[in-house]
C-alpha cells in the first residue's frame, strides 16, 4: 500500500500545480477583457458594451435638447411638399372708417368679402390684433419745407409716440438727394436728434427717397411694414420716374401713408411739380392700402400723425388662398367689399389694390 501511495503522489502534485496555473491565467484574462475598448482585437464586435452606449446616447440627446432651449443656432429644415400651400396665403391689411373718417373696429370675418380678379375668395384667417411694425419715415428737408419744418418734426415725434416697444424705425432724409439718416432702431430719441441736425435746403428728390425707403425695408424683421412720407409732394430732382416707383410700390408688401403739407390752392402756382404733388402722393399710397392726409393748417400736423399711427394699430388682416394657382407673375386685382352690420352708416374700406402672383 505504501508503494501505491508513493506511485500516485507525483500525479497529484501535477494536478494541483496545473489547477493553480489555470486559475491564475483566468484571473489575469478577465480584467484585460473588461478593460479592452470596443472594436479592439480582444472584443472586435464591441459586444457587451451596448448598454453603456445606449446610456451615453440618451445623455447626449438630453444635452442637445438643453442646448436648443438656450437659444443656440438652429439648422435649416426643408419645407415638406404638403405644406407648400402656406406660401400661397395672401394677407391683406384692411382699414375701415365711417363717414366722419373715424376708425371702425369690432367687425367679424362675416362682414368682409374678398374678390381676386372679380372671383370671390374664401377667407381662411382673420385677425385684428396689434402686431409689431417695421416703419420707415421719409422726411422732406428740401427748401420748400423751410417754413413748415418745425411742425413737421413735431408731427414725426408724435407719430413715434404711438409706437410699441417691439416696433423698429428708420429715417430717410431727402432734399436734392436722398440718404439713409438712421438705419433700423428702437431709439426714438436717436431719431429725434438726427431730425434736429438737418436743415431744409435744395430741391426735392421725393421719388428717390421712396425708392431708398422701400429698398431699406427689405431688411425689416417684422412682417407688417409701412412707410410714412412727410412732404409737400413736389418732386423736381429724382433719378427715378413715377412709373418706376409705382412698379416698385406694387411689388413691395409695404403700406405707404403720406402727410401732404400743401400750400393753399391759390399759392400752388410756382412749378408743375408742386401742382402735381397731391395727386402723386395720393396714387402711390392708395395702391398699397394706405392714403394721403392733406394738411394746410400746420397746427394740425401732430394730430394727423397720431391718427395715422393709431390707424396702423387698428387694422384687420384677412388671409385667403387664391383660387388661381398659376404662378405667372401677373398682376392680380383685389377688391374688398363690406357687409356692414345693420344700423351702421355707409363705411369706407382701404386695402391694397392687388399684387403680383409668384413666378415659380
Amino acid at each position: 500500500m505504501k508503494r501505491d501511495a508513493h506511485q500516485f503522489r507525483p500525479l497529484s502534485w501535477f494536478v494541483i500545480v496545473l489547477s493553480v496555473c489555470l486559475t491564475l491565467l483566468l484571473s489575469a484574462s478577465i480584467p484585460a477583457a473588461a478593460q479592452s475598448p470596443s472594436g479592439s482585437e480582444e472584443n472586435p464586435a464591441g459586444k457587451g458594451d451596448e448598454k453603456p452606449k445606449e446610456e451615453a446616447k440618451a445623455k447626449d440627446a438630453a444635452k442637445s435638447k438643453e442646448d436648443v432651449k438656450k437659444d443656440t443656432s438652429g439648422f435649416v429644415v426643408k419645407p415638406l411638399t404638403g405644406l407648400h400651400m402656406d406660401v400661397d396665403l395672401a394677407l391683406i391689411n384692411v382699414t375701415v372708417t365711417d363717414p366722419y373718417n373715424r376708425l371702425v373696429t369690432g367687425l367679424d370675418p362675416d362682414n368682409f368679402r374678398v374678390y381676386e380678379d372679380n372671383i370671390e375668395q374664401e377667407v381662411v384667417t382673420f385677425s385684428s390684433e396689434d402686431v409689431p411694425i417695421s416703419i420707415g419715415v421719409i422726411f422732406d428737408f428740401s427748401g420748400s419745407m423751410a417754413n413748415k419744418i418745425g411742425k413737421a418734426r413735431e408731427a414725426a415725434l408724435q407719430f413715434f409716440k404711438t409706437a410699441n416697444p417691439q416696433d423698429e424705425f428708420f429715417l430717410v432724409s431727402f432734399n436734392e438727394r436722398a440718404e439713409l439718416t438712421s438705419a433700423f432702431t428702437n431709439s426714438i430719441e436717436d431719431l429725434q436728434s438726427r431730425m434736429m441736425m438737418t436743415a431744409p435746403k435744395g430741391r426735392t428728390a421725393l421719388l428717390d427717397a421712396i425708392y431708398l425707403g422701400l429698398s431699406q425695408m427689405r431688411g425689416a424683421k417684422n412682417g407688417k411694414r409701412a412707410l410714412l412720407i412727410l412732404s409737400d409732394g413736389g418732386d423736381n430732382h429724382s433719378r427715378y420716374n413715377e412709373s418706376d416707383i409705382k412698379r416698385l410700390v406694387k411689388e413691395a408688401d409695404t403700406q405707404l401713408y403720406a402727410i401732404g403739407i400743401f400750400d393753399p390752392l391759390g399759392y400752388r402756382n410756382r412749378t408743375p411739380e408742386e401742382l402735381n404733388g397731391p395727386s402723386l402722393l395720393g396714387e402711390v399710397t392708395e395702391m398699397t392700402g394706405g392714403r394721403v392726409f392733406a394738411v394746410e393748417n400746420l397746427n394740425e400736423l401732430p394730430d394727423v400723425a397720431s391718427k395715422i399711427g393709431m390707424e396702423l394699430r387698428n387694422q384687420y388682416v384677412l388671409g385667403y388662398r387664391p383660387s388661381n394657382k398659376t404662378h405667372d407673375a401677373r398682376w392680380r386685382k383685389i377688391k374688398i367689399k363690406l357687409r356692414a352690420p345693420k344700423g351702421l352708416p355707409p363705411l369706407n374700406v382701404y386695402s391694397k389694390t392687388g399684387y403680383y402672383a409668384p413666378s415659380h
